[in-house]
């Protein structure tokens, strides 16, 4: 029987320095943790990031690791998924520009900002600061951009030919 409240946001709470530190033991960061209901379903996604790339082993591993400690914490059944980010994901948070910084992304703005006549275009990150916002290298022009973080409606990393 499913209790009639469950606070995710306790949930995650309980959870990140648990994944946090899991993902740490196999050199990646967790990018993004979600635990959300779909189709009356509980689902806990954790999304983890590692320079050269997360394997499947990789995520068996995180996903073993975790799994004793879990039932403690959801009071719920539930599925879990750990997976790599995705080669074209949408970036949601700052670690995420700091992490992806070098990277080209499609940036798509609430509207228009100085230096530029688009309200979307390809760039590359160059740096990320959480007061000033995204300073990104406008690639068809190559100019320099200040972004606002305020600004910004979509950020998603572009495949990059290997």
């Amino acid at each position: 029987m499913e209790p009639k409240h469950i606070n995710k946001a306790e949930i995650l709470e309980k959870l990140a320095p648990l994944i946090d530190n899991t993902a740490m033991r196999y050199n990646m960061i967790p990018l993004e943790v979600d635990f959300s209901k779909e189709n009356g379903k509980w689902f806990l996604r954790i999304f983890l990031y590692k320079e050269d790339g997360v394997t499947l082993d990789d995520c068996e591993n995180v996903s073993k690791s975790l799994n004793p400690f879990l039932d403690g914490i959801i009071p719920v059944k539930f599925y879990l998924e750990v997976s790599s980010p995705g080669l074209d994901r949408k970036l949601k948070s700052d670690k995420e520009y700091i992490i992806f910084q070098g990277k080209l992304i499609n940036l798509k703005l609430k509207s228009l900002i100085e230096g530029t006549e688009e309200k979307q275009f390809l760039c590359k990150i160059l740096d990320f600061d959480p007061e000033n916002g995204l300073k990104v290298l406008k690639i068809d022009e190559n100019k320099e951009l200040i972004v606002p973080k305020d600004k910004i409606y979509r950020a998603q990393l572009q495949i990059e030919d290997i």
